[in-house]
């Protein structure tokens, strides 16, 4: 039987007034993990100032 996978991205961009975005990132990271989320990849993207991370659990 194959593995099935639930996804979830989260876009991550910068704010003038919030929390610098290394702490916001690990924030995300553990809040996510928490939940049972595993992160796969990670990309910057200069278009929107920020940075997404592609997390995946078993569905």
């Amino acid at each position: 039987m194959t593995q099935k996978w639930k996804h979830q991205v989260v876009e991550l961009t910068y704010q003038l007034f919030e929390s610098p975005m290394r702490q916001r990132i690990q924030e995300e990271l553990d809040t996510r993990g928490e939940q049972g989320w595993e992160l796969v990849s990670v990309e910057h993207d200069p278009s929107i100032l920020g940075t997404r991370l592609y997390f995946k659990q078993p569905a």
